[in-house]
């Protein structure tokens, strides 16, 4: 059954809100209902979902509605079917977002109950199946399901396993993907593809995509994607993606150890004082020991506003983009994630501008939050790793101001370098102190004194350019320049003050 065969039973009276010709031809496996916000680990592939968007408000729709469609195409979901009981009829938001993740959108009219859509598709699919009983050629070949089994227990790789899975198939192109366009594995002869180009194919709804039902998070789930659509039967390719499943668990359940050990050696960088002999064991136990340099790397994720659970996996998947950087990950004291990379030379300059490269594709798992990260200079002493994490908190605190908010020491200056490492509400309250006064020059003034300020200082204080700039007279400039001293008890002819009123404005 397709969503098309939906929309034309007639006594549903579904109707099309969006969806194109190749949407609307995908087969329908089952029916879920919830109106949950993040529904994405109760769906399986194929499902139609149908939600009474009791989840929806008004208040921060956008959002909210983005994260709910794109977790819908994350699990694979066919089509969204929206009941307009609640709120009369389909939000304007819904349909956006179901356009930009390539989700069919069907409406749902008050009169027609999800009850009656579940037994359509259910009684449908009763009754193909009853039509085609002997489906079991769909399935993978005994022999080829015990090679498989065999080389699960002898820890295949991900690669070899994709590679044995589909080789009776003829080796069709496939790829592995994590949502921000990680390769993690390809079929033998299948073309790469650049992250970018992996996330559009994830996006775009071509050929067929199947996730792989096993523990993750939003930045290092895995999907199936086949370029041919049809190129495999639908149950062989269930059984591949289970395969890979149990594959991606074994895995998972030994990166346990791993874990622990990244635990302690974040936990002994973080150190007030550095123990050779513990670094050089923690870096031992990461496989990490006896490197050229090392780069410490500083990341925070804050979805809404709040400290966020999922910094280690975003920071780990932005990283594993690198495939020339050996790193661990942990959860640092305070600072969200901190990475240790282990590299040959000087490679400040590669981690840096690769994760910028990957930053918004891993931004796009999360839309609603915010992700910046602080890179170290490198070092080439464990004993140095304690400097480096001061290093890459300090550069954190700058990241902000840019973009992608991705900080490096070398990307600041003067002192603004300075300053980024000065505790935010230090900044603050010496802001306040320095710039007070003019906030409280009147409605207007205090933004116009502002301004001239920063001109003034940036065209080093000469009337003449700060008058050009503003498009003002000199008298004026001169004018505003004299309250501006008033106002704050700063002389704009010495150094130290004008060092004052710069450090202030940079505070901002």
């Amino acid at each position: 059954m397709h969503v098309d065969h939906l929309l034309r039973l007639d006594r549903l009276d579904l109707s099309l809100v969006w969806g194109d010709e190749a949407l609307l031809g995908r087969e329908i496996a089952g029916v879920t209902a919830t109106d949950l916000e993040d529904p994405e680990r109760f769906l399986q592939p194929g499902e139609v979902v149908l939600s009474g968007l009791v989840w929806w408000s008004r208040d921060g729709a956008p959002a909210k509605t983005d994260r709910f469609v794109s977790a819908l195409r994350r699990a694979g979901a066919v089509a969204l079917l929206a009941g307009e009981e609640t709120h009369g009829h389909v939000p304007r938001e819904l349909v956006d977002a179901c356009r930009r993740h390539r989700v069919a959108l069907v409406a749902v009219p008050p009169h027609t109950s999800f009850r009656a859509v579940t037994e359509a598709v259910y009684l449908r699919r009763w009754g193909e199946l009853h039509r085609h009983p002997a489906d079991d050629h769909h399935a993978l070949p005994e022999n080829v399901r015990l090679d498989l089994d065999r080389a699960l227990e002898d820890g295949a790789t991900t690669g070899g396993l994709l590679d044995r899975a589909f080789a009776h198939l003829g080796t069709p192109a496939c790829h592995l993907l994590t949502p921000t366009g990680r390769t993690v594995a390809r079929t033998g002869g299948t073309a790469g593809l650049s992250a970018r180009e992996a996330v559009e194919v994830l996006r775009g709804g071509r050929g067929t995509t199947l996730r792989v039902e096993a523990e993750g998070t939003d930045f290092d789930t895995w999907y199936l994607h086949l370029p041919q659509e049809g190129r495999v039967p639908p149950r062989v390719l269930q059984e591949i993606s289970e395969l890979l499943g149990r594959h991606r668990r074994r895995r998972d359940r030994r990166r346990a150890a791993r874990d622990a050990a990244s635990d302690r050696l974040v936990e002994a960088v973080g150190a007030p004082r550095a123990d050779t002999d513990r670094l050089r064991g923690a870096l031992a136990s990461c496989g990490l020991a006896d490197r050229a340099a090392y780069t410490v790397a500083v990341a925070a994720l804050t979805p809404d506003g709040n400290a966020g659970a999922d910094d280690v996996a975003a920071l780990a998947e932005a990283l594993g983009h690198l495939p020339s950087v050996a790193f661990a990950v942990a959860r640092g004291t305070g600072d969200g994630a901190v990475a240790v990379l282990a590299h040959e030379g000087d490679a400040e300059d590669e981690v840096r501008e690769r994760l910028r490269e990957v930053w918004p594709l891993v931004r796009g798992c999360r839309p609603e939050g915010t992700w910046q990260v602080g890179v170290s200079m490198p070092v080439t002493a464990p004993t140095s790793l304690n400097t480096a994490l001061a290093q890459a908190r300090h550069a954190l605190a700058a990241a902000p101001a840019l973009a992608p908010p991705v900080a490096g020491l070398r990307d600041l200056g003067g002192l603004a370098l300075l300053l980024a490492g000065v505790p935010a509400d230090v900044r603050d309250v010496y802001r306040t102190t320095v710039l007070g006064p003019l906030l409280g020059a009147g409605r207007g003034s205090g933004a116009m004194l502002l301004e001239t300020l920063e001109v003034f200082l940036a065209h080093d204080c000469s009337w003449t350019r700060t008058a050009e700039a503003l498009h003002i007279h000199v008298n004026t400039v001169h004018y505003r320049v004299e309250r501006i001293e008033v106002l704050t008890g700063r002389d704009l002819s010495r150094l130290d003050d004008r060092v004052d009123l710069r450090a202030a404005l940079l505070c901002r």
